[in-house]
């Protein structure tokens, strides 16, 4: 798999983010069985982290402690944007990191607020990112569904890349 490291395909990746607010995040956990939950996204800046606010009494903070890869996937089906992000998650604890990713909607999830002693932040160092973005009108969509009745080919998929963080 060739990927892209040039700053225009990170861009891209931003680009496809910056609207998206939640993510499924997967982890492994016990016996090796991957789980994934959704998470809210804090995009206050991206350069090359992502950010999520977490209790520490959650399962996923025991699982990113002991196998740090995460896998964050985002989608927006209504403009067929897709990515997925393979990083490596790591739990802080400290005061200072939680106070700068604090966010007042968040107490919906943490109604002790930011001096909540069990909210932690969990980092993730993005390594990779893949994206799909599809056209999304309704008219391309049905130019190729009759590409594919009439000639038995697909359609252009749209933009895909492999984008490398690291």
């Amino acid at each position: 798999m060739d990927a892209r490291t040039d700053q225009a395909a990170k861009d891209k990746v931003l680009e496809l983010l910056k609207d998206a607010r939640i993510a499924m995040m997967a982890t492994r956990g016990e016996g090796g069985v991957m789980h994934a939950r959704p998470m809210g996204t804090n995009h206050a800046e991206f350069d090359g982290e992502l950010w999520f606010l977490t209790d520490l009494s959650s399962e996923k903070v025991a699982e990113i402690e002991a196998d740090p890869e995460v896998l964050l996937t985002y989608a927006d089906p209504a403009k067929q944007n897709y990515v997925s992000i393979s990083g490596r998650g790591q739990v802080l604890r400290d005061r200072a990191t939680i106070e700068a990713q604090w966010f007042e909607a968040a107490r919906t999830w943490f109604p002790k607020g930011k001096d909540d002693p069990n909210l932690a932040v969990i980092k993730v160092d993005v390594q990779l990112a893949e994206y799909w973005d599809s056209p999304s009108s309704t008219l391309l969509y049905a130019y190729g569904y009759l590409k594919a009745v009439t000639t038995g080919e697909r359609p252009k998929g749209g933009e895909h890349e492999t984008v490398s963080f690291s």
